[in-house]
């Protein structure tokens, strides 16, 4: 079955990377997920969508990176993610690493290069390059099976990253590591940002790491998913321990901690 097509959409001069106009998403099932859902996020930009279980994040991600078709409404995505072949260029790192168990750490990065038969020298060179952003080029070698759950996600990073895209979509990709593991790897990824200058849309359900991560949080609702409140996220950077210490981190993750709670007002275990 074809991917179903995204429309480009002309940056202009606000520099627009995605644009949602009135999107819906209404599964088979019946099920409402998202919707009606407006959303621009500038090129460069770092926004996490934030919001319960259910209310739509990863289906909106879904309809950004092309992986499914919204019921209505338009999805845009900037004409320059994609590569000079026309490939539309969309990193998307899953909830989990999803690595090849059989494969090393290398082939693994490949893969996405293997699929669309890249010259092997062209290929390994930026393999090569992916690994040492994530600080893993000495494990080029390595089966999964012989690395942590950080190391398996940062592999899970270098292969998003090996096509070089403009977009690079994140769902909840450290949701399941431990605290020391998931507060390094949100350092390293803003070190990332900083250097390659992405657009990042990160899925997270931690009002935490949204307000340490992004310039902007957007607060959605529960089912179907809006958008409920937004946030700029004010903050001097680089960002480290200092900000995440800081009365004034401390002041915006309780605006945005309030700005949630009424999504999760009325929901069993609430």
């Amino acid at each position: 079955m074809a991917e179903p097509a995204l429309p480009d959409i002309d940056p202009g001069p606000a520099g627009l990377a995605v644009s949602l106009r009135g999107v819906t998403k209404v599964y088979d099932s019946g099920v409402t997920a998202l919707g009606p859902l407006d959303l621009d996020v500038q090129r460069g930009e770092f926004v996490s969508l934030l919001g319960p279980s259910g209310c739509g994040k990863s289906t909106a991600l879904r309809l950004i990176a092309g992986l499914s078709a919204p019921t209505s409404g338009t999805v845009g995505v900037s004409h320059r993610a994609g590569d000079e072949r026309g490939r539309r260029s969309i990193g998307f790192v899953f909830q989990e690493p999803t690595l090849m168990p059989w494969a090393r750490v290398r082939e693994n990065v490949r893969l996405p290069l293997k699929l669309a038969r890249d010259p092997v020298a062209e290929a390994d060179a930026r393999v090569s390059e992916a690994l040492a952003q994530v600080g893993l080029a000495e494990f080029a070698g390595a089966f999964p099976r012989e690395l942590s759950g950080g190391m398996k996600m940062r592999v899970s990073l270098a292969r998003a990253l090996v096509t070089d895209p403009d977009l690079l979509l994140m769902d909840e990709p450290f949701a399941a590591l431990d605290e020391i593991t998931r507060f390094r790897l949100n350092n390293d990824l803003l070190a990332l940002w900083r250097s390659l200058r992405k657009t990042v849309i990160f899925v997270t359900h931690s009002v935490f790491e949204s307000v340490y991560l992004s310039q902007r949080v957007i607060v959605m609702t529960s089912r179907p998913g809006r958008i409920g409140a937004e946030f700029r996220i004010d903050a001097p950077e680089p960002r480290g321990e200092d900000f995440r210490t800081s009365p004034r981190y401390a002041s915006q993750c309780r605006q945005v901690s309030n700005a949630l709670a009424p999504s999760y007002a009325g929901r069993p275990g609430a």
